[in-house]
C-alpha cells in the first residue's frame, strides 16, 4: 500500500492487522529520504531521491505489513554548496523534519526511513536517538557498500556504484558522455578536506569516484541486493506484540513496543 493513495480508513484498517501469525504489527512505513544535490555533470540532482525510492518500492513486494509513504527528496546537502541546482535544509532542520514525522506516525506500528544521502547520517541519528527514547519504534537504513581496495579513488559520490545505480533505474537521465572521474585522492586526505570545506574544494566537477565501467546490469545487482539487506533488517527489527495472535483480537492489543533500535557501526555512503 501507499499511503499517499490511501484514504484514512484504508490505512486505519491496516492498522488492525498483524504482517504475520508470529505476532508482528503492522504497518510499518518507510520513507525515502534522498536529496537535491548536484550528483556530476552526468547524474541528476535527484539521484538520491530515485534511488531510496526504488529500493523501498521493490521492498514492498518482498514481505508483508509495509506502506509506502512520502518522500522527502531536499535534506541535509551543505556540502554540495556551491554548485548550482543544489538546495538543502541543512542537518538541524533535518533532524526535526524526521523527529516531527516520527511523532505524527504513532499510528503506525514503526517507521524506517530509507536514506539515499550519506549526508543525513547525522541528522537521521539525532532523531532516532530521540525518538526511541520517547519509546517510539523507529530505524533509518541506507545502502552500503564496500570501499576499494586497488588504490583507485573511493567511490564516494556519483561514481561507478551510483551511476550503474541510476543506469538500472533511469538511464534516460544518465549522461553518459559527459561523465568525468573526480581527484585520484586516498581516503584520509580526502576525507578532512571535505568535511572543511565542501566537495567543491576537491572535486570542481562534483564527483568523487570513476564513473567508468557502470552498467545497468550491474546496478540492478546492487539494487536486489540493497532490497534483500533492508528487508532481512526490517524483519529483525520488526516490533512484536507480546501478547500471542491467537488469543488476542489485534484490535485489544497494546499499541506501545519499546522495540530496541539495532546499532550500524559501517561508514555511510556519501549519497
Amino acid at each position: 500500500m501507499r499511503l499517499g493513495e490511501a484514504t484514512w480508513n484504508e490505512v486505519d484498517a491496516a492498522t488492525r492487522l498483524m504482517a504475520d501469525d508470529d505476532g508482528t504489527r503492522s504497518p510499518i512505513i518507510l520513507i525515502p529520504v534522498g536529496s537535491t544535490e548536484q550528483h556530476g555533470p552526468h547524474l541528476p540532482l535527484n539521484t538520491d531521491t530515485l534511488v531510496a525510492e526504488e529500493i523501498a518500492g521493490r521492498a514492498l513486494r518482498r514481505t508483508t505489513g509495509l506502506m509506502l509513504g512520502p518522500t522527502i527528496s531536499i535534506s541535509a546537502s551543505g556540502e554540495h554548496a556551491g554548485f548550482a541546482g543544489t538546495l538543502s535544509i541543512g542537518t538541524d532542520v533535518m533532524s526535526q523534519v524526521a523527529i516531527e514525522l516520527g511523532r505524527s506516525a504513532d499510528w503506525a506500528a514503526g517507521i524506517v526511513f530509507v536514506n539515499g544521502h550519506g549526508g543525513n547520517h547525522e541528522a537521521l541519528t539525532r532523531a532516532i536517538d530521540l525518538l526511541t527514547a520517547e519509546s517510539r519504534s523507529v530505524m533509518s537504513w541506507w545502502p552500503k557498500w564496500r570501499r576499494r581496495t586497488d588504490g583507485g579513488p573511493p567511490d564516494l559520490h556519483a561514481g561507478r556504484i551510483e551511476t550503474s545505480l541510476m543506469l538500472a533505474i533511469d538511464p534516460g537521465l544518465v549522461r553518459f558522455e559527459l561523465a568525468t572521474d573526480g581527484p585520484d585522492l586516498p581516503l584520509d586526505e580526502l576525507l578532512p578536506r571535505l568535511r572543511a570545506d565542501g566537495v567543491r574544494s576537491v572535486s570542481p566537477s562534483g564527483v568523487l569516484g570513476d564513473p567508468d565501467g557502470a552498467s545497468g546490469a550491474e546496478g540492478e545487482r546492487f539494487i536486489s541486493d540493497f532490497v534483500g539487506d533492508l528487508v532481512l533488517t526490517i524483519e529483525q527489527w520488526r516490533p512484536i506484540d507480546a501478547t500471542p495472535h491467537s488469543t488476542v483480537h489485534p484490535v485489544e492489543q497494546d499499541a506501545d513496543t519499546d522495540a530496541p533500535t539495532p546499532v550500524d557501526t559501517s561508514t555511510p555512503t556519501a549519497g
